[in-house]
């Protein structure tokens, strides 16, 4: 089976994630990155669906505990990136269903503010501090739709 967002096929014993790529533009198109809690690179607010809620609206709920953003989030995600997620010194294969999330505001405090960094950048130079080639390319192609629109 292939997958129908990335043309890539899902990796046998996948999990699935969820993140949200909030967006603005300050005048030009930026992206909001966050720092992992444990290696501390630069990622989307991400995590796992939650039970009640929908895939996006898991997605946007993580951006608020990881950012304090809130926005108004796509029902429909852009793309799906692959990546190892280490976890009790196994390698846990997981797919990221990325959702844009147009940000209209951030709370002055949140969940996670002192445990993680959060940066705006534009969005070539957020795609270039990202490890994951699948994420990369999602950032990519999302600028340049944004551009076309």
């Amino acid at each position: 089976m292939t997958d129908r967002l990335t043309g890539l096929a899902p990796m046998r014993g996948s999990r699935v994630q969820v993140a949200a790529l909030c967006w603005r533009t300050a005048p030009v198109l930026e992206i909001l990155l966050v720092t992992s809690l444990r290696t501390r690179r630069w990622i989307l607010p991400k995590g796992w669906p939650q039970d009640g809620l929908s895939l996006a609206q898991s997605a946007a709920s993580e951006a608020l505990e990881e950012a304090g953003v809130m926005g108004e989030i796509a029902a429909e995600p852009v793309g799906r990136y692959h990546y190892l997620k280490e976890k009790s010194g196994s390698a846990l294969p997981c797919a990221v269903e990325v959702f844009p999330l147009f940000v209209t505001g951030q709370r002055p405090s949140w969940a996670e503010q002192g445990a993680r960094q959060v940066l705006w950048l534009p969005a070539e130079r957020a795609a270039a501090k990202v490890a994951e080639t699948g994420l990369r390319r999602i950032l990519v192609g999302f600028s340049r739709a944004r551009k076309a629109a």
